[in-house]
């Protein structure tokens, strides 16, 4: 259920109301007890995630995993492999 705000324009009140999306809107106010509530517009209170949540991550494959034809995919290496050396040549003319 939304909380809805409202605004009396006879004497300034302004505050919530939470209350079903069926229901009619305030008619009254409840400080001066006049007519004429206006229910405004408001942003919304985006998406809330409660408990342990959803991450970034829970999507992403996970590195090192088995799971796709018995292959492990990884990232790269931590440290670089090293290059290696280039083998010795003999000179020219000798064998």
């Amino acid at each position: 259920m939304p909380t809805y705000e409202y605004v009396c324009p006879k004497c300034g009140h302004e505050f919530e109301l939470f209350q079903s999306m069926r229901d009619e809107p305030l008619k009254k106010c409840p400080k001066c007890k006049k007519a004429g509530v206006k229910r405004l517009i408001g942003g919304g209170a985006g998406l809330i995630f409660k408990g342990s949540g959803f991450y970034i991550t829970d999507y992403k494959k996970k590195s090192g995993s088995s799971g796709e034809g018995g292959e492990s995919k990884s990232a790269a290496p931590a440290t670089p492999a090293a290059t290696p050396a280039p083998a010795a040549t003999p000179a020219p003319g000798k064998k």
